[in-house]
């Protein structure tokens, strides 16, 4: 029997996030009930060939986890596949409380996973994304679904993953008034300039190092060419500034063009270059912006070294608050979508609220 407490999940993506998700959200379910009285279940898990079905959400995620691992597909995991049921007809017919976008990320039209996200606000499902596409194009007509069903949209995975970004933004500066907003927010560029400042090595040899870590994708083009960054940017201005912005709206330079001799004249000169995101809220619309800058060695960027991301806030009242550090991996992004999912539970949910 489903606890009243429970809030039911229909996953849509069943790749490196989205099994990660899976796995920790079963692991964490009797530690959440006892600290925050909710749990979560999962109703259905959509993949490429079909959807895994429990209305009562109590699929067993851990032996699905096994199937799939042994490299059966998901569908064909005996008594709850469904082979051919697609992620549209899944959410029109699975009932459920959170849709959980973990599908793979188109940057040129944010499709399909828009159409997924606006299907299931008409169901009137909470939505959790790791999925930026739908709201680089389309945030004001998502976010206006959204209001006009009384549903909440947790953007946490999409805007640097385990990095708070949103909440300090959105709930740490709660009545401050953020006069800027710059971040390094991709590990793998950070990466590539930190072994260049360490070592004097070309732009290539420390992406070929980043690649042999695992740390840069065989394709690193939307990370090296700043893509990456300005997008996380993008939802963040949307977010908390109401901006209305879109690709076509950011200024954006890679770290391509970077070479040894120029990393080698910032150190001498006592500097250090990252690759910056900036937001200036202060303009109309606020102004995003990425590039390699070259900061002085007591700014808090400049110490962040390796993969690691994190963003700085300048505000009128709070002076500046800056956050780094998080888990730029798989693991990272599922703990960004369960921290919404309970945050949204918690705090937002009336229903939940009158049943608990």
């Amino acid at each position: 029997m489903t606890d009243r407490r429970q809030r039911n999940l229909l996953l849509l993506g069943f790749g490196n996030v989205g099994r990660a998700f899976a796995r920790l959200v079963t692991e964490k379910r009797e530690e959440l009930a006892a600290r925050y009285g909710v749990c979560f279940g999962f109703a259905g898990i959509v993949d490429v060939g079909g959807t895994l079905v429990d209305p009562a959400g109590n699929l067993p995620v851990p032996k699905i986890l096994g199937h799939v691992e042994g490299g059966q597909a998901p569908e064909d995991f005996p008594g709850f596949g469904r082979p051919g049921l697609g992620a549209l007809e899944a959410i029109r017919s699975v009932p459920a409380d959170f849709l959980v976008e973990a599908t793979p990320t188109s940057l040129r039209d944010g499709e399909p996973a828009r159409t997924h996200v606006l299907e299931g606000l008409r169901a009137g499902c909470h939505v959790l994304s790791a999925n930026k596409g739908p709201f680089i194009w389309d945030y004001r007509g998502i976010m206006e679904a959204a209001r006009e069903r009384d549903r909440a949209v947790g953007l946490s995975a999409a805007t640097a993953a385990a990095l708070p970004t949103l909440d300090v933004a959105e709930l740490c500066l709660a009545g401050s008034r953020i006069l800027s907003v710059e971040g390094i927010l991709n590990g793998t560029t950070n990466y590539i300039l930190t072994r260049m400042h360490q070592t004097g090595c070309p732009y290539e040899e420390g992406l070929r190092e980043a690649q042999r870590l695992g740390i840069a994708e065989t394709d690193p083009s939307l990370d090296v060419e700043g893509w990456d960054t300005a997008n996380k940017l993008l939802l963040l201005a949307n977010r908390v500034f109401r901006a209305g912005l879109t690709p076509r709206d950011v200024a954006v330079e890679g770290i391509t063009a970077v070479t040894p001799d120029r990393i080698r004249r910032a150190r001498e000169a006592g500097r250090v270059i990252k690759l910056i995101g900036r937001i200036d809220p202060a303009a109309d619309p606020a102004r995003v912006t990425v590039g390699p800058e070259e900061l002085p060695a007591d700014h808090p960027l400049a110490a962040v070294s390796g993969s690691e991301k994190a963003v700085s806030f300048e505000t009128d009242s709070m002076g500046r608050i800056t956050v780094s550090g998080g888990h730029s991996s798989p693991l990272g992004a599922a703990a960004a979508l369960l921290k919404d999912a309970l945050r949204i539970s918690l705090y937002y949910d009336r229903s939940f609220s009158r049943s608990s």
